[in-house]
């Protein structure tokens, strides 16, 4: 392949939560193969300014953007700011998210309101205006997760939120028609990351372990190649898709 063809193919990525577990390594990745990263983060300044120092240390392109996806507004001023600054947007990908733990009966108006405006409310934001402003050929990669199909007890709201991600992935894909813009999402089963280890029990994390086939947790490593694969050219006929990356667990 000559080198004009692989510059083409380089993207913009946008990624956002990216400050730190499946979203930082899958930046670091990307940005190791030429891709430029915009880190998307809500609060911690740190984190996401150290994942922009180890990209760039490492020869790599990638910049932070501070913005809250759940405030329509800061959605705007972050794909202004990534269109602005690299003079295009090719690849969105929804990895921000929170998990909280409740029995539906005793889940307070807070954490669902908190669960549907980041898990929900953000990913639509952030879809409404990729659907307006990414380049043509470009992609919308959106993070599911497997308890979709699993429908595990106290999961119910966090459930129901990534349910609704898989539906408007699929919509948005029959929307799109004629701009030649893909979107998939990709539905992790238990991953050893920071946000699913919050809270757990090692009993809990135990018979997690045993329920898939495999008989072990996910790794950041496992999500980020799938990552990989649905932001580069492999995927190109893969539309409107939910690939459950789990160990065979449902």
């Amino acid at each position: 392949m000559n080198t004009a063809v692989q510059e083409k193919q380089k993207k913009v990525i946008l990624i956002t939560g990216a400050s730190r577990g499946i979203g930082a390594f899958t930046a670091s990745l990307l940005a190791q193969q030429g891709h430029s990263i915009i880190i998307n983060y809500a609060n911690n300044d740190q984190e996401a300014n150290a994942v922009v120092q180890r990209i760039q240390a490492n020869g790599g392109t990638a910049t932070a953007f501070k913005a809250n996806i759940s405030h329509s507004d800061e959605v705007t001023q972050l794909f202004d700011y990534a269109i602005q600054t690299y003079g295009r947007l090719d690849v969105l990908m929804n990895n921000a998210g929170i998990m909280r733990l409740n029995k539906i009966e005793d889940v307070d108006d807070e954490t669902i309101d908190q669960l549907l405006a980041i898990n929900l409310k953000g990913p639509l934001y952030t879809m409404r205006e990729a659907a307006k402003r990414l380049a043509h050929g470009g992609k919308i990669i959106n993070l599911s997760s497997s308890v979709v199909g699993m429908k595990l007890e106290t999961y119910g709201v966090y459930t129901a939120s990534k349910a609704a991600i898989e539906s408007l992935t699929a919509i948005l894909a029959k929307e799109l028609r004629g701009k030649n813009i893909t979107v998939n999402a990709i539905a992790p089963g238990p991953t050893a990351t920071a946000l699913f280890l919050e809270g757990k029990s090692d009993e809990l994390i135990a018979r997690l372990i045993q329920a898939a086939p495999l008989e072990r947790l996910g790794t950041v490593e496992d999500i980020a190649a799938v990552l990989d694969f649905a932001v580069n050219e492999g995927s190109n006929w893969v539309n409107a898709q939910i690939l459950r990356v789990n160990g065979g667990i449902v």
